[in-house]
């Protein structure tokens, strides 16, 4: 049962990423484009999806367990150190210059659309470099 909750929520996911635009790198560039031809259209849905969040995460704090009845593990806050830094800076850094992030990434991997294979072959490539990070930098 867990399995096809999990995949009817990655469709509503892909589906609302897809009709919101967020998988159209060119609309996602113009949104981030404030001192040219600025769309603010993804704003809405920036702001719909925040406002579900932390609804959803107020309610889920209240329990111990999902609605399937397993177990509830929230992530907890963290320090803020060089590694989120460098990790947030890089992200950003590749979705102002792609237009695409990691969930619409995948959706453009679904379509076929050689630029989704390309960013979730690099998404990978920092995955992997994530891992080895703590090693190579004490």
């Amino acid at each position: 049962m867990g399995i096809l909750v999990s995949l009817l929520a990655g469709l509503v996911f892909g589906c609302g990423l897809l009709v919101s635009g967020m998988a159209n790198p060119a609309k996602v560039l113009a949104f981030l484009d404030l001192a040219g031809t600025w769309d603010p259209s993804l704003m809405f849905v920036m702001g719909g999806a925040i406002a579900v969040g932390f609804l959803a995460f107020r309610l889920a704090s209240k329990r111990s367990e999902t609605l399937l009845g397993r177990s509830l593990c929230l992530p907890q806050p963290g320090a803020i150190d060089r590694r989120l830094l460098v990790g947030g800076t890089l992200f950003g850094i590749g979705w102002g210059l792609a237009g695409i992030c990691p969930g619409p990434g995948l959706v453009l991997l679904g379509t076929g659309s050689l630029e989704g294979l390309v960013f979730v072959l690099a998404m990978l490539a920092g995955m992997g470099i994530y891992t080895r990070w703590p090693r190579a930098c004490g």
